[in-house]
C-alpha cells in the first residue's frame, strides 16, 4: 500500500469538521510535506512524527511523503493530526497490515480502519498528549458519523467518554493504537470521569427585605429572562443576582455537556457540572473578551454563560460597543464570528442580569444622601446604555436603599421552596410550548397567550402610554404568560398584564 485514508477532525467554533487525513509515500528524493492549508502547528508535526514512528520500534520510510489534509480550504490547526500522520505513514509503508475484510468479525480491533476517528499529538518518544476540546469532538462525531469509534489519548478520552452513544477508545501510544489497527491488540474503552457534585449555590435566604426585587428574580428565573436592577450602593444587587443560578433547573445532561465544551473551547478546565454556569465579567472587559474573537475565534462570555446566567455589574460602565454586540445573541441565541476564511459559531442562549446606580455617585432619589450629580451627568451616565438593548431586556426593577435594621429583620425564603416553584413553572411551559417563555416569538405569541378583553385593553393602554415598541410589547406578553404560569392559570388576567407592565416602566 503507498496511499492510506484515515478520518480525524478539525475545529471551527463549536463544530468539528471531518478532515480525511491522505498520505502518499512515492518513489523520489526523501521529503516530507503537509498540504491542505496547515497551520504552523500542523506543519511541525513532521518532525514529531519522525521521532515518534523511530522511538516506537518502526522504521521510517525513506521516499517521497505527502500528506494532504482535505478538503484544502478549510484551515487546520493544532497537534490533533500526529497520530492519523504517523500511522497514515505506517500504513503506506506496509510496515501496518490491517486484518483482512474477510477475515475481521466485527469484534475484531481495527476490523475497519474506515470507521475510525483519530486525533492526538505525539510525544518524540510516540507517547500520546492529550487533545484540546475533546468534547467538542466527540459531540460532533457522535451527531455526524453515530457509527463511528473515535480514538483519543488517555486524557481526553475519559472526557469525550461523557457523550452518550458514543464509542470511545482510549490510548498511550503510538505502538498501543497500531497494535489496535493491525488487530494484535485492543485498546480499552475509555471510562468516563465521575459525574462532579455542583457546589452549594449561595441561598436566597441570605437577601433580607427586598421582596419586589425577590418577586422579580423569582419571574426571571421561571421564565428565563433578562433583567435590569437599578438602585443606590447596598441595596442588594449583587447578591440578588449571584442566587438566581440556585433557582434555576438543573441542568439536561446535553445542556451539561454543551457547556463543558464551551468551556474547553475558551481553555478553561472541562468539568460536567448540573448547575447552571454564572459569569460576571469586569466592566473593563473589551468586546472580544465579553462577545467572542481573536485570531482563531474562541468563545466570549457570553457564551460561556450558555444555559446559565450572564451578570453585568455596573452596566453603564461597559464600553458602549461591547453592550452593543450583546444585540444580536440576546435574540438570536448564538453568535457568528466572521473571518476572512470561515465563520465561527458559538451558542450563547444565557439570561441577562444586570444591575447599575441610578446616577454616577449613586445617590440620586436617596432619601438620607444628596445625590452630587449634576443633570447633564445624570444623562450622560444613562445615555451610555442604548434604547434598543434596554428594550431587549425583559424586566426593569428599581430597588429602594435597604433598611438599616435589616438584621432584624427575618430571613427571607430559602432558594429550595423558590425553585421548587420555578422547577414547576418551567415544566408547565415545556409541556405547552417545548421551551421557556422567553423563547416565544411570532405566531406561538398569539397560540400561548390567549387573554381577555379586560387585560388586552390594558396592555394596548399601557404600551401607548409607555411608547413602548412592538419588542416591548412581546416582552411584556411573555412575562405576563411566566406569571399566568406561576399563578397556575392557562389565559391572561388582567393583574398578569397589570405586573408584567410594571416591569416594563423605564428605569433609566
Amino acid at each position: 500500500m503507498t496511499l492510506a485514508v484515515l478520518a480525524s477532525r478539525a475545529l471551527c467554533g463549536m463544530h468539528a469538521h471531518e478532515v480525511r487525513v491522505e498520505t502518499h509515500l512515492g518513489p523520489g528524493l526523501p521529503g516530507f510535506n503537509v498540504v491542505g492549508l496547515a497551520d504552523t502547528e500542523v506543519r511541525e508535526s513532521r518532525e514529531r512524527v519522525r521521532a515518534a514512528i523511530i522511538n516506537s520500534g518502526f522504521e521510517f520510510p525513506a521516499g517521497r511523503i505527502t500528506v494532504n489534509l482535505s478538503p484544502a480550504d478549510m484551515p487546520k490547526e493544532s497537534g490533533r493530526f500526529d497520530l492519523p500522520i504517523a500511522l497514515g505513514l505506517l500504513l503506506a509503508s506496509g510496515q501496518l497490515a490491517p486484518p483482512a475484510a474477510e477475515d475481521a468479525k466485527p469484534s475484531t480491533p481495527g476490523a475497519s480502519l474506515a470507521d475510525m476517528v483519530l486525533a492526538g499529538e505525539l510525544s518524540l518518544t510516540g507517547a500520546l498528549v492529550p487533545v484540546a476540546a475533546p468534547l467538542v469532538i466527540a459531540l460532533s462525531v457522535a451527531r455526524d458519523a453515530p457509527g463511528a469509534t473515535l480514538i483519543l489519548p488517555a486524557g481526553s478520552a475519559e472526557q469525550a467518554a461523557w457523550v452518550p452513544g458514543l464509542q470511545v477508545l482510549s490510548a498511550r501510544s503510538l505502538a498501543d493504537v497500531a497494535a489496535h489497527a493491525a488487530g494484535a491488540g485492543q485498546l480499552p474503552n475509555a471510562i468516563p470521569r465521575p459525574w462532579p457534585e455542583a457546589p452549594p449555590a449561595p441561598c436566597l435566604s441570605d437577601v433580607r427585605g427586598q421582596p419586589g426585587a425577590r418577586r422579580a428574580l423569582e419571574v426571571a428565573a421561571a421564565g428565563g429572562h433578562s433583567l435590569l436592577m437599578m438602585g443606590p450602593p447596598g441595596a442588594g444587587k449583587t447578591m440578588l443576582a449571584a442566587r438566581l443560578p440556585g433557582l434555576l433547573p438543573p441542568l439536561a445532561r446535553g445542556q451539561a455537556l454543551e457547556a463543558a465544551a464551551v468551556a474547553a473551547m475558551a481553555g478553561l478546565p472541562e468539568a460536567l457540572a448540573s448547575q447552571p454556569p454564572f459569569r460576571a465579567p469586569h466592566h473593563s472587559a473589551s468586546v472580544a473578551a465579553l462577545v467572542g474573537g481573536g485570531g482563531r475565534p474562541r468563545p466570549g462570555e457570553i457564551s460561556l454563560a450558555h444555559h446559565g446566567v450572564l451578570f453585568l455589574d455596573e452596566l453603564p460602565e461597559f464600553s458602549r460597543r461591547a453592550l452593543e454586540a450583546l444585540r444580536e445573541p440576546l435574540e438570536a441565541g448564538r453568535v457568528v464570528i466572521a473571518r476572512a476564511l470561515y465563520a465561527a459559531q458559538f451558542p450563547a442562549r444565557f439570561q441577562l442580569v444586570a444591575a447599575m446606580n441610578p446616577c454616577p455617585c449613586g445617590w440620586r432619589g436617596h432619601p438620607a444622601r444628596a445625590c452630587a450629580c449634576t443633570p447633564d451627568q445624570v444623562a450622560r451616565y444613562a445615555a451610555k446604555i442604548s434604547g434598543p438593548l434596554l428594550d431587549r431586556i425583559d424586566l426593569h426593577v428599581a430597588l429602594p436603599p435597604s433598611d438599616p435594621d435589616w438584621m432584624a429583620a427575618a430571613p427571607g425564603e430559602a432558594s429550595d421552596a423558590v425553585r421548587a416553584r420555578v422547577i414547576q413553572c418551567r415544566d408547565r411551559q415545556q409541556a405547552r410550548q417545548g421551551k421557556p417563555n422567553a423563547g416565544l416569538a411570532g405566531a406561538e405569541l398569539d397560540e400561548f397567550c390567549a387573554m381577555d378583553d379586560e387585560a388586552r385593553g390594558l396592555l394596548v393602554q399601557a404600551m401607548r402610554r409607555l411608547k413602548g415598541s412592538a419588542r416591548a410589547m412581546h416582552r411584556a406578553l411573555r412575562v405576563a404568560r411566566t406569571i399566568a404560569d406561576l399563578d397556575g392559570q392557562d389565559r391572561l388576567a388582567a393583574r398578569h398584564v397589570a405586573q408584567a407592565v410594571q416591569y416594563r416602566r423605564p428605569s433609566v
